[in-house]
């Protein structure tokens, strides 16, 4: 027999890391790439794996501890004395390794370094006593978790992993040595839930978004149970996936659009006569394309991979049409190269497929922006979804007359609301404050849209 020490691999560039889990106790025989410790650092976690088979003879660190540098030893195997290599043998990164949320990560405390730390010798540094109120924090948050019982086999973070995404480990089956329950099975079960929704929002279920219960209407009257239309679930559908994946950010303006209604009321006469109604949606579908081309951050979308976007460099707009079936949106092709009577005239007519419900399946794609306009309608602003997989959308609502003041006196000026709802992931404040500025200014003066 012959005792090896297993020691701390390269830490791949990080100052510290802290021990979170150690899934063994001494006396316990491992296998070969058994995990014997789990490290975390503040963008990673590291599965330290058994570099040979053996009994676990002594463990030199402790949950909690804060290591410094690589080459500190953490764990003495006794083993087979022809199954061992010369030397003392580091252990080496799983290759389960993977980037974790830092928000989920704990952050080590840079200042608790040991007195006895120097250049040339690396060290532990252990971690804050018991008593103290970071301790006493985390102690109480894991013992009011309902996901730390004690028939749980699972460490530190994974609990937290679980916490976060709302899943009950007493529900997950574990994969790891002896059953314990490793980050990949909180993962599967997720995925798991996804695929079968029918049992993910019941109790207990581990799922994240619980269902809505239903209730017996009949007991406080007449009612009547009726079918939604397929257009109406398939825009519910998208409108819930939308919601679900999309970090959501809204930004308000109004524009003064004065002299586009005089413009607009001056072309009643041509518009009879070529047969074609001028409301303000071209005006306002030209003014979006020509802010996308100058602002293409917001003419994108995201790939499923979350690694790359794909940049469009023509520009299609969606325009949301309300019908006696349910919400559709025909898209109106390379709209920065089109006049506004061609606009005006193209926008009519999809307008009233969808109203008949003939649009066809090529009417309704290859978008890159939507405007959803309930000027008609009334109201003073509302949040619009973006419509993935683009990344923006501009709400418009109700123009009204307001007092403007313009240096010298408030005089009425007619201001149109907008609300741009954009996707966080691809589009910063910046982005969409420089859209929407520039939008403000092609509908407040429109001699812009034809320089």
């Amino acid at each position: 027999m012959a005792v090896e020490i297993v020691r701390v691999p390269d830490l791949g560039g990080a100052d510290e890391v802290e021990v979170i889990e150690i899934p063994v106790k001494v006396g316990d025989q491992v296998a070969l790439d058994d995990t014997i410790v789990v490290l975390e650092s503040e963008k990673a976690t590291m599965e330290l794996p058994a570099p040979f088979a053996g009994r676990i003879v002594k463990i030199l660190v402790t949950e909690g501890d804060k290591i410094t540098a690589e080459g500190v030893p953490i764990m003495e195997l006794e083993v087979e004395a022809e199954s061992t290599v010369a030397g003392e043998t580091e252990a080496i990164p799983s290759p389960s390794q993977e980037l974790t949320d830092p928000d989920l990560t704990p952050k080590p405390e840079s200042n608790l370094q040991s007195k006895a730390e120097t250049k040339s010798k690396p060290q532990l540094v252990p971690n804050k006593p018991a008593s103290t109120p970071v301790a006493d924090d985390i102690t109480t948050a894991l013992s009011t978790a309902d996901n730390t019982a004690t028939d749980v086999y699972a460490g530190p973070y994974v609990r937290r992993l679980a916490r976060e995404l709302g899943v009950d480990l007493s529900q997950v089956p574990g994969s790891g040595p002896r059953q314990r329950i490793i980050k990949e099975d909180v993962q599967t079960f997720i995925k798991q839930r996804i695929a079968n929704p029918q049992n993910a929002g019941s109790p207990g279920s581990g799922g994240a978004i619980p269902s809505v219960p239903d209730i017996d209407f009949t007991k406080f009257g007449d009612i009547e149970t009726q079918e939604m239309s397929k257009v109406a679930k398939l825009t519910a559908a998208n409108m819930q996936r939308s919601w679900l994946n999309v970090p959501h950010v809204t930004q308000f303006d109004d524009a003064d659009i004065t002299e586009l209604e005089e413009f607009r009321q001056s072309l009643k006469a041509e518009g009879e006569r070529r047969g074609v109604k001028i409301t303000p949606v071209p005006f306002l579908l030209k003014a979006c394309a020509l802010a996308l081309q100058e602002n293409p951050v917001l003419n994108r979308a995201l790939h499923s991979d979350g690694q790359h976007f794909v940049q469009k460099n023509y520009f299609n707009i969606g325009m949301a049409v309300d019908t006696p079936k349910g919400l559709m949106v025909p898209v109106i092709r390379d709209v920065n190269q089109k006049g506004i009577w061609e606009l005006a005239a193209e926008i009519f007519e999809l307008a009233d497929k969808a109203r008949a419900g003939k649009l066809t399946v090529n009417d309704m794609q290859g978008g890159c922006f939507t405007v959803s306009s309930l000027g008609a309608i009334g109201g003073r602003g509302f949040t619009p979804i973006v419509n993935t997989p683009e990344v923006a959308i501009l709400g418009v609502s109700k123009a009204a007359i307001q007092p403007v003041w313009n240096g010298a006196e408030f005089a009425p000026r007619k201001l149109l609301p907008l609300a741009l709802s954009y996707d966080h992931r691809a589009v910063n404040g910046g982005d969409g404050g420089r859209f929407m500025t520039r939008l403000v200014e092609l509908l407040s003066d429109i001699r812009g849209m034809v320089m």
